[in-house]
């Protein structure tokens, strides 16, 4: 029996997708090709190693096997890498570190320069990206490390994590709003407000968005979106709408805007920094996740 990297790549990204489609795309394979490759799989195991439906692919028992190996070879793999950079004076290491809009906008930008100078051999792939994103991409290889909102940790298994930074979501609106005074406001309150949004790329965004259909069937009503916090709270201060961003941000531009609390239990946040049970992280991931931790009440 012979299975390469590839094999198993892509059959822990089809296990942990729920679908070849995925998984193929998640491996950068076409679907005919991942389909051949999972066939031939199964040719030399002698064994079926995934359950096909209308709900989609899961793993069958001696599939469950596999894929508990598969990780662990994939695991030790990129360990190994990452110890032979260590030796390698001009190789360098990348850690894959995830997170979401509020460690992207305001934390990251003040902790990560320390450490990018402390170990010029060491690039840091960072992606913002809403929480359960995050811990998806975690179990399924695609990220090292993550920074997600506690919210979304519940109910999901095979990580570990430790608290990181506390994150409050605030209301800021121009200081003349018939709002301005009022010591918290509730999403409902705030639908028919014209808001200033952060890009479509920002996980903040869409929390808000999920939040405003999930819970009150309504929706953000956005006049413009913007690609940081900082233009963000300047269009609100002269007038042209509304927005919610985390604390710390709209604290900075306190003197031209009004900082009213957002009164939703989802508003008070913990963020945590997040990684795979069990998984083995190159050096460079772990120096990354120790850094991390030791700033995380800074």
């Amino acid at each position: 029996m012979h299975f390469d990297l590839t094999d198993l790549r892509l059959f822990r990204a089809v296990a942990e997708a729920g679908s070849i489609t995925a998984g193929a795309a998640r491996s950068h394979l076409a679907l005919a090709a991942a389909s051949a490759r999972i066939r031939g799989m199964e040719e030399q195991a002698g064994l079926r190693l995934l359950e096909r439906g209308r709900r989609g692919t899961r793993p069958t028992a001696a599939g469950l096997t596999l894929l508990q190996h598969a990780r662990q070879v994939l695991d030790q793999m990129a360990r190994l890498r990452g110890e032979l950079a260590e030796h390698a004076g001009g190789a360098r290491g990348l850690v894959r570190l995830w997170a979401n809009g509020a460690a992207c906008g305001e934390i990251l930008p003040r902790v990560l320069p320390g450490f990018l100078a402390a170990h010029p051999r060491i690039d840091i792939d960072l992606r913002e990206r809403p929480s359960p994103a995050i811990l998806a991409a975690l179990m399924a290889g695609e990220a090292d490390l993550g920074i997600a909102a506690d919210w979304a940790l519940p109910g999901v298994e095979g990580l570990d994590s430790a608290p990181f930074r506390g994150d409050r979501l605030v209301v800021i609106l121009p200081r003349g709003h018939a709002l301005a005074r009022r010591r918290g406001l509730r999403l409902a309150e705030l639908l028919g407000e014209d808001f200033i949004g952060l890009g479509a790329e920002s996980a903040l965004q869409a929390h808000l968005a999920w939040q405003a259909a999930a819970r009150l069937g309504g929706h953000l009503r956005l006049r413009v979106s913007l690609g940081g916090s900082d233009p963000v709270c300047r269009m609100v201060a002269a007038g042209a709408g509304i927005a919610i961003l985390p604390r710390s941000a709209a604290l900075r531009h306190a003197r031209s805007l009004a900082v009213v609390r957002l009164a939703e239990d989802w508003a008070v946040r913990e963020l945590r920094l997040c990684w795979r049970r069990g998984g083995a992280p190159s050096p460079q991931a772990q120096r990354l996740r120790e850094h991390l931790m030791a700033g995380a009440d800074g």
